[in-house]
Formats: C-alpha cells, sequence, structure tokens
C-alpha cells in the first residue's frame, strides 16, 4: 500500500491537471504543483479556500471573477462550495485557460477537486455551457445579498432530513426592527445591511452548512450533523457576531440583532414540521424581547 500511495502522489505532482485536497473545515491539505502554480500559492502553504481566492483575485491570478462586488460574489460562491457530493462546472483562469472543474465531497466532508483543461473543446458551445453555469447559479442564489435562496436552502434542509440523510438542526431567523432601519434610513440602507448581514453570516458558518435568505429579513441556517446542543451554541455565537458588528461604515454608531427559532431534525422528519417547529420558536423570541435564541 505505501508503494500504492507513494506512485499515486508522485503522479499527482506530475499531472498538468490541477488537484487539491481540502479538509471539512475548507483549508488547503494538498495542492499539486499545477494548482499551485496557477494560483500563486508557495509550497508549504495551506490556506483555506477563503484566503487562496482572496490572494489569488488581488494579485490578478486565478480564475476570472466576472462581478462588480468582490464580496458579495465570494458569498455567493460559498454558499455553493461544499453544498453536494459532486459538482461540476466550467471557469475561465486569467491566463487564458479554460477548465472544467469536478468537485467530489465525502461523507466526513474533505473534498476533492481536480481541474481539467478545456480550452480547445467545443469552443463553439463554450458561451451556451456558461450560460448554462450561470443559470443554474442564479436559480440557487438570492439576487441582493449572493447567499442561498429560499429554492436552495429548502433543498438542503430536505436532503439533511431525508430518511437516509445526516439530520442536524434547522434555525429560522428574523433581523429584528429591521422596517425601522427603512423607515427611518431608506430602503438602500436596509439593503445594505442585508448584504452586510448576509456576508458576516456566510464567512462564520462551515462549508457543510447552508444559510440562505428566505424572504425580506428572513433567514434560514441548515445545520447538518449537528445536535441541538451545539446547534444552540453556534446560533449564540453569530448572534454576538452581529450584535458586536458595525455593518454601516456611514452610520459607525448602529447597531443591530437578530431573533431565531431553532429545532433538530432528525432523519425522516419533513420540513413542513421542522419549519413549524423552528418557526413557533421563533415567534416566541420575539414575544420574550428579541434578540435571543429559542428551541423548539
Amino acid at each position: 500500500m505505501p508503494d500504492l500511495l507513494t506512485r499515486m502522489r508522485a503522479l499527482y505532482e506530475a499531472t498538468p491537471l490541477l488537484v487539491a485536497l481540502y479538509d471539512p473545515t475548507d483549508r488547503l491539505r494538498y495542492a499539486n504543483p499545477a494548482l499551485r502554480a496557477t494560483f500563486g500559492v508557495p509550497d508549504g502553504e495551506l490556506p483555506t479556500w477563503e484566503e487562496l481566492v482572496r490572494r489569488s483575485h488581488a494579485a490578478g491570478t486565478g480564475i476570472i471573477i466576472k462581478a462588480d462586488d468582490f464580496e458579495t460574489w465570494l458569498a455567493s460562491a460559498k454558499s455553493r462550495r461544499g453544498k453536494m457530493r459532486f459538482r461540476s462546472f466550467e471557469t475561465d483562469l486569467r491566463d487564458g485557460r479554460w477548465l472544467l472543474v469536478n468537485e467530489t465531497m465525502d461523507a466526513d466532508g474533505w473534498m476533492l477537486t481536480v481541474g481539467v483543461e478545456v480550452t480547445s473543446f467545443r469552443v463553439d458551445t463554450r458561451d451556451i455551457r456558461q450560460a448554462r453555469d450561470h443559470a443554474l447559479r442564479a436559480a440557487h442564489t438570492d439576487e441582493l445579498t449572493g447567499v442561498a435562496n429560499r429554492r436552495f436552502a429548502i433543498h438542503r434542509a430536505n436532503e439533511m432530513m431525508a430518511p437516509h440523510g445526516p439530520g442536524g438542526a434547522l434555525c429560522v431567523i428574523d433581523l429584528d426592527n429591521f422596517k425601522h432601519v427603512n423607515d427611518r434610513f431608506g430602503h438602500q440602507t436596509g439593503d445594505d445591511l442585508l448584504r452586510a448581514y448576509c456576508a458576516l453570516m456566510v464567512a462564520a458558518i462551515g462549508r457543510a452548512d447552508c444559510f440562505g435568505r428566505v424572504g425580506g429579513e428572513e433567514f434560514m441556517l441548515v445545520l447538518p450533523q449537528t445536535d441541538l446542543a451545539d446547534a444552540e451554541r453556534r446560533v449564540c455565537d453569530l448572534l454576538a457576531r452581529v450584535r458586536a458588528s458595525r455593518p454601516l461604515p456611514a452610520l459607525p454608531d448602529f447597531t443591530y440583532t437578530f431573533s431565531a427559532g431553532l429545532t433538530f431534525t432528525p432523519p425522516g422528519d419533513t420540513f413542513s414540521e421542522a419549519y413549524g417547529r423552528a418557526d413557533r420558536a421563533l415567534y416566541l423570541a420575539k414575544l420574550a424581547g428579541r434578540d435571543r435564541v429559542m428551541l423548539g
């Protein structure tokens, strides 16, 4: 077996394919020379995926990011990343190459990515393939904030609660007194707050978790393989981060909070029942004075 592993590693080191292995926290644990050269990652460095993308974007290497707002693009990318056992998509690189990227996840959250150069493959249909990928992303993404939309968040919740799924926790979140923000400062400020809140949440949750906007100022957090005690601790930590944040640079003294309803969802549960429990808990959190997490 050691000889087999040694031979496999030697092939990964020699191949022009871009090969990377990420752990469940989305930190790079192995990258072959082809990937390190493409993204400017020195030998021995093991950044997180977000750190890798931020650095390559700032250095003008790696993938081409076609977005006016990098932070919104990043929130959108993290909302989709690591949510399916297998995913395939195409992307273009700043050096002119075109890649087909395959992501494969195991049950423990480790991810293998392999990028294959397809620069010369059916150039005449590339725009069609890219339009398809963009349409799929749009179908799963909230346009304002870049996070998962209601459809995708519910899909992830249903996967978690499937009879042979991992189970976990479902949290329904509502920003406190959001209407007052719109009434006092205007809808543009309200939109800025929603984007800042989503960026904070996406940066703080795990790769396997799914955070989505389900409507207005209401959001849903899907936490697979998480018991109720750990879920409560994690949501309370998120609430503390929100309390301490200052999301609006033009209003440096502005603070805000959220209320949350949280429930455990074993395999075989149904979304309607789980959402109903979490929503009732959210209602109780509002009645109790907001700025808190209640269990249902």
